[in-house]
């Protein structure tokens, strides 16, 4: 199944490229449907996964370079389950967005998407390291494409070469501890790395090399210069599959690898990474107050929930690490809802300055309704699932550390903060008529696409335990090693 789901977008991309160009509403259509079928398709994962078991499942097996003792090996747990059908929801989401907004290279800009499907369903399945390094890379050039391509402003390629080197040169680190692994063990088969002990002056070093490489893509200050630029620059859909599922490969990362692989190391780091995590959820907290720019104030705020998550990761509790699990999710399904929103104002006015809008509850309801919605829930109002995993997390690092807790518990002020004051200065007060003179609500297509996010996010917030259930015993024999 897994092998299908990556093999779908590539048969979309092959489809799409015997299209002539003027067919841009046949490109569309295939875009879309091959996207869709390829979520459908991951939802039954889902569906057939089996909750009672800690072993990866729906296992498939392809000799790649077995000369090397490499091989193509996939496989899924409870941790990369739901990541998978984010990839795949996502990107569904974001072609559907990008329907009338795309006018040039339209073959390319749905390849680019396409081709960052297919990756990230590999990135978040694969149980091969190097295999693991590639794919974990190759999603650059495509997102590299659609930010420099299909950006909005004149800064897109300064924004695309600086994401683009940022990331790639933090993870050159990360390939060389894989070499050193590869000719310390002879392979790099995740399962058989797992069971591997280093000792620990090793350890240190090799978490050190994976911790640079992750830290850049989450992005964990002071790594996180990239983000702000690059999201600015990038067209929406692009900012919905940065924030929504591009910051979670690092924090995955992570989880999956460097807790897993070196125990020791993460323990003997953990006070390091809990003071860069509380540094950056208040200082990126008391910028996002400052900005003036609508996608800056979700950049910055993304950086924020992504220190929220690194502290439940380093918990080493299972409170602590759902909790990291649910805001993971949360985060995809509400950032990427602000950004559309974002998106929405930009597409008509073509300006994301805050001081352009104002009062826009008298001319837009029903837009106005989904942007507070999606904002009390990025600041952790009860009933949504940035609540859910919150809770859990402030639970798991108050187990391990309470000044932690107490830091953390002062950014979620701050965001609060922003948050309303955003909503205050947006939808409320008095119609700015001096700047835009006329003013249309969401479209039919707008409200299909903002409607299942916030079905998502309310299910995840009543509701938790149904995402909990999955992840209970891969956590747990995590745990275990560590």
């Amino acid at each position: 199944m897994l092998s299908l789901l990556i093999t779908l977008p590539i048969l979309g991309i092959l489809c799409i490229s015997l299209v002539p160009e003027y067919k841009a509403n046949l490109i569309k259509q295939i875009a879309f449907l091959c996207s869709f079928f390829t979520f459908i398709l991951s939802i039954f994962l889902w569906i057939f996964f089996d909750n009672s078991s800690s072993k990866f499942q729906f296992i498939e097996y392809f000799d790649w370079m077995s000369i090397f003792n490499i091989y193509f090996f996939l496989g899924i747990d409870g941790i990369s389950l739901f990541f998978v059908i984010l990839s795949t929801f996502l990107v569904s989401i974001c072609i559907l967005n990008s329907w009338s907004s795309v006018k040039k290279h339209l073959k390319k800009y749905y390849i680019c998407f396409l081709l960052m499907d297919s990756f990230l369903i590999i990135v978040f399945s694969v149980l091969d390291v190097v295999v693991f390094y590639i794919f974990f890379e190759s999603i650059l050039i495509p997102m590299f494409l659609v930010i420099g391509v299909w950006g909005s402003r004149t800064r897109k390629l300064k924004a695309a070469y600086q994401f683009f080197l940022y990331t790639l040169i933090g993870s050159l680190f990360m390939l060389l501890a894989i070499f050193y692994m590869f000719f310390e063990t002879g392979t790099t088969d995740f399962q058989i790395l797992n069971t591997v002990v280093f000792s620990e002056e090793k350890e240190l070093f090799l978490w050190l090399a994976f911790f640079l490489s992750f830290s850049v893509k989450v992005p964990m200050v002071p790594f996180h210069i990239w983000l702000p630029e690059a999201h600015v620059e990038a067209p929406t859909s692009g900012s919905v599959i940065l924030a929504g599922i591009l910051l979670k490969m690092g924090t995955y990362g992570l989880l999956r690898f460097s807790l897993s692989l070196f125990p020791y190391a993460s323990i003997y780091f953990t006070p390091f990474v809990y003071v860069l995590s509380a540094v950056a959820v208040i200082y990126t907290s008391l910028t996002t107050l400052r900005q003036i720019d609508l996608k800056k104030i979700i950049a910055y705020s993304s950086v924020a929930h992504m220190a929220f998550v690194t502290i439940g990761i380093f918990t080493f509790n299972l409170y602590g690490i759902e909790g990291s699990l649910l805001i993971m999710l949360s985060h995809g399904f509400i950032s990427s809802a602000l950004f559309l929103c974002i998106g929405v104002l930009y597409d008509r006015h073509h300006t994301r300055l805050i001081k352009y809008y104002s009062g826009l509850t008298q001319v837009m309801p029903l837009y106005s309704f989904f942007f507070l919605f999606f904002s009390m829930a990025n600041l952790g109002f009860p009933g949504t699932s940035s609540f859910s995993g919150e809770l859990l997390t402030l639970i798991g690092s108050y187990q391990s550390n309470t000044i932690v807790t107490f830091l953390a518990s002062t950014g979620m002020i701050l965001g609060a903060g922003y948050s309303l004051w955003l909503c205050n200065r947006v939808l409320f007060g008095p119609l700015t008529i001096n700047y835009i003179i006329q003013y249309t609500d969401i479209t039919r297509r707008e409200f299909a696409i903002l409607t299942p996010l916030l079905l998502c996010t309310i299910w995840m917030g009543v509701y938790p335990e149904i995402f909990l259930d999955p992840m209970h015993l891969s956590i747990s024999n995590l745990l275990q090693k560590i």
